[in-house]
């Protein structure tokens, strides 16, 4: 099974936006990104399968609301640095 990725963002005016996603070596970049920058990282198999599906850019439908606050909700508790990036409507990879 090849490894996902998803990067969201928030900008608290509409809802969570996927600004990157991939799979393989797309995926193994944009973790060690991630990492990198000390942006948190949430691991959940089911949720990226979701999510992965969604084009970049678009917002992630209702059904996916509560799953995704909840990891949120997860790495604002676990890194209070996180609200930065977060809180920012800028992509963080490029």
């Amino acid at each position: 099974m090849k490894e996902k990725a998803v990067a969201l963002a928030y900008d608290q005016i509409g809802a969570t936006k996927i600004v990157v996603s991939g799979q393989g070596e797309v995926a193994r970049n944009l973790i060690e990104a991630a990492q990198e920058l000390g942006i948190p990282i949430q691991t959940d198999t089911q949720l990226v399968e979701a999510l992965i599906k969604i084009d970049i850019g678009q917002e992630i439908p209702p059904e996916l609301y509560k799953a995704v606050a909840e990891i949120l909700e997860f790495i604002y508790r676990l890194d209070s640095e996180w609200s930065v990036y977060y809180d920012s409507t800028e992509p963080l990879f490029r």
